[in-house]
């Protein structure tokens, strides 16, 4: 299993982030080391990444106050530079729109900017091996109507760099509300995919617009953290609302969120700089890859090359959602099919690529929601079996 850290026995924020801090301290340094070559690949050296991230402070804030300080707590504690950090839980925001597209980078000046910074560069002299923008998230939601035990469930593979894989962590945390949260993300990052005990879990599709970058917003990973204390599908529609309509802060980059809940209730929520919408259940299952399903935000698509293959796995995905009911043994063999070879929902490793750029399923993650419940298989999911991850307990008062 992943290293699970605990920041649950303080009520203080910082105190909370020096903690994570200090327990990730080489994982955040190994993502910081992912992210500065991925950022430089695109043409943005990690400098600039970091300044571009600190414009999103104010926004950050805005949502939540305490995470701005919980971020400078998770600095002193790893000893990592705020903009480091920043730039970490900015990270889709700061990508390109044509991160997805077959569209050629300007590498070389970011990457003699990265070294001259003293940054390691993991792929050594390496091209940029385009195998890297291949691959991203097959997810499904599954309402009460539609599951075999009664319960809403959450399911999905989390494809990216392999390499990533070293940087998991699970993070036992808390929302504003006091409530006790369970994440696995990334390290360094304040929040991915989780459920809270409320039994409200959510998790996360990259998606790529044609108006990603340009202008402020609240960044991805903040909403995961900040949507992390809803108690309900139907709160966090609340909460996206609010924070398009009555705080004003829109989005900064688009992404999909898939939510279910202890209601039995799943959906999911297209974000974009243009706004949000609600892609809802079709015989009480929902399915979603990487590309835009609803018609309000159509026109936002970023071009995204086809090897990408989210159009043929949300296919695929369709033709397992049509297999009702659904429960876990059924969810597992969801995340583990191949039938698309490299391609496919369950994502291996293409040996024909470098592998230091071989996209794969790096983890895969099974969700119950009532009683709150998570599954991790930490590694191509068809290779390992799903183990059941112990869930925050709450040790302060709400």
């Amino acid at each position: 299993m992943f290293p699970c850290i605990n920041t649950l026995h303080t009520t203080s924020a910082y105190e909370r982030g020096q903690i994570y801090g200090q327990a990730a301290k080489d994982q955040i340094q190994h993502s910081v080391v992912t992210y500065a070559r991925l950022f430089a690949a695109c043409g943005i050296d990690w400098a600039n990444a970091c300044e571009r991230a600190m414009r999103f402070e104010g926004v950050i804030a805005q949502v939540d106050a305490d995470l701005m300080v919980e971020l400078n707590g998770i600095a002193r504690g790893s000893g990592q530079r705020l903009g480091s950090l920043m730039a970490l839980n900015c990270r889709t925001e700061i990508l390109p729109a044509t991160f997805f597209s077959d569209e050629p980078q300007l590498a070389h000046a970011a990457m003699a900017a990265n070294r001259a910074a003293g940054l390691p560069d993991w792929l050594a002299d390496a091209p940029w091996d385009l195998a890297l923008k291949d691959g991203e998230c097959t997810a499904m939601g599954v309402t009460a109507a539609a599951s075999r035990t009664g319960q809403a469930w959450l399911a999905q593979n989390w494809d990216w760099m392999g390499r990533q894989r070293q940087a998991l962590v699970v993070l036992h945390t808390q929302g504003p509300s006091g409530q006790s949260i369970t994440t696995l993300t990334e390290a360094g990052m304040l929040a991915k995919i989780g459920i809270n005990q409320s039994g409200f879990a959510l998790g996360l599709n990259i998606l790529r617009s044609k108006r990603d970058g340009s202008r402020l917003g609240v960044p991805v990973h903040v909403l995961l953290r900040h949507l992390l204390d809803c108690r309900s599908v139907a709160h966090a529609r609340e909460r996206l609302q609010a924070l398009q309509t009555d705080l004003g802060l829109g989005f900064g980059a688009a992404s999909n969120v898939p939510c279910a809940d202890a209601q039995g209730q799943a959906a999911c929520f297209e974000v974009s700089p243009a706004g949000w919408a609600e892609v809802t259940p079709t015989r009480g299952v929902v399915v979603h890859t990487n590309h835009f399903v609803c018609e309000s935000l159509l026109a936002e698509q970023a071009t995204i090359g086809p090897v990408l293959s989210s159009h043929q796995r949300l296919e695929t995905a369709n033709q397992y959602a049509l297999q009702t009911p659904v429960g876990q043994a059924e969810l597992e063999r969801f995340l583990r099919d191949e039938s698309d070879g490299f391609l496919s929902i369950c994502r291996s490793p293409d040996p024909s690529v470098p592998p230091e750029s071989r996209v794969e399923s790096v983890a895969g993650i099974v969700m119950h929601t009532q009683p709150p419940a998570m599954w991790v298989a930490c590694d191509v999911p068809s290779r390992v079996a799903f183990e059941a991850v112990p869930l925050a307990r709450q040790t302060v008062p709400a």
